[in-house]
């Protein structure tokens, strides 16, 4: 059989035989003393901070830019949660009203996963946590840190951690929330499945969901391999 030379010089590439190691971007090679801050005021102060900044930073090539004029949103950093019971296969979402998507030509009420504001104090820990409990209803047993991450640098300085917490999802459900922060959410349980087939069709929009159900789809056959260990031992152990 005459051989195929442009697929034979693909599979013995050195480029599909080498894996990608660019290890110079480990390092940034412009850091924060390479931005000159001119200028910082204050336009908004209310729950959250509306800043002005006046600034220029170093170029790739060189040099100074010019001076520019930043708005930047000042947010509290977050933490989400995306909770899953192993045994059953089940993904938790709650539902709430988002002012932020008033004008969404679908609906303002998104499907989400529990998150919340990090506060004085706190670890992140603390905060899945404590989010689980007052979104959900729910006691997380166990807590995995997958990123932590900018949704929108460009224009706003808040970071977001990104927890799976597994749980016992029996008895779930209902509404929730705390009535002094204005909260009513609606918890939902589903099949991986289900949410995996609203994630497909645009129904979740939104950072959190997207980050931590497709690390989830990654993930899943080996958290639940362990989660049927551990039952499998505790069962033993009983005997």
């Amino acid at each position: 059989m005459a051989s195929n030379s442009k697929h034979d010089a693909a599979q013995h590439s050195p480029l599909r035989e080498a894996s990608f190691r660019n290890t110079s971007l480990n390092v940034p090679s412009l850091k924060r003393s390479d931005v000159d801050l001119l200028k910082r005021e204050i336009l908004h102060q209310g729950f959250f901070r509306l800043e002005a900044l006046e600034l220029r930073h170093r170029l790739f090539e060189g040099g100074w830019s010019e001076p520019m004029r930043r708005e930047v949103h000042s947010r509290f950093d977050a933490v989400g949660v995306l909770l899953y019971d192993p045994e059953r296969d089940l993904v938790v979402l709650i539902e709430q009203f988002r002012a932020g998507a008033i004008d969404d030509g679908v609906s303002p009420w998104k499907l989400e996963l529990v998150a919340g504001l990090v506060e004085e104090g706190e670890t992140l820990e603390d905060v899945a946590r404590r989010e689980a409990w007052e979104e959900a209803g729910c006691k997380v047993t166990e807590l995995t840190k997958l990123h932590t991450y900018y949704p929108s640098p460009g224009a706003c300085n808040e970071q977001v951690t990104l927890f799976c917490g597994l749980l016992d999802c029996q008895g779930l459900g209902g509404v929730h929330g705390l009535v002094e922060e204005h909260e009513d959410i609606r918890v939902h349980v589903m099949p991986f499945a289900n949410a995996w087939e609203l994630l497909m069709h645009g129904r979740l929009d939104n950072a959190m969901c997207l980050i931590g159900l497709h690390w989830l789809n990654s993930q899943r056959a080996s958290l639940r391999a362990a989660s049927q260990r551990a039952s499998t031992q505790s069962e033993t152990n009983e005997e």
